[in-house]
């Protein structure tokens, strides 16, 4: 397996989260790195965009994702984003962490999953 990685860090996406019925009733904005191994090793690519994860569709296909329906839990929206991301793109592998900042004496919360592509 290629130990190659393709990083976006910090990607805003605007959703509805939140346990309480009442944190879910405006969208907030949350954070999420998104480390990608792809399928294949990224050398040879012969500078071929066709050849390798546009990160710029991945990026697209997460703020669709966040956007669409309402969650409660932060762990949902990772795995939801990890999962979708291996159905749809040539990844080995996708680690996920989603940040959310909610809480007042902390930066942030967040939860972080790994997956693996079955293929």
């Amino acid at each position: 397996m290629p130990s190659d990685l393709i990083t976006i860090q910090n990607l805003r996406v605007i959703t509805r989260i939140g346990v309480p019925d009442s944190e879910r009733g405006e969208p907030q904005e949350l954070s999420l790195c998104i480390r990608m191994r792809p399928a294949r090793p990224l050398s040879g690519l012969g500078d071929d965009i066709s050849r390798t994860v546009d990160y710029y569709r991945v990026s697209q296909s997460v703020l669709k994702l966040a956007a669409r329906g309402e969650r409660r839990l932060i762990e949902t929206l990772a795995d939801e984003v990890a999962t979708m991301l291996l159905a749809d793109f040539e990844l080995a592998e996708v680690n996920v962490e989603v940040r959310k900042f909610i809480l007042p004496e902390t930066e942030y919360v967040a939860v972080s999953v790994s997956r693996r592509s079955e293929k």
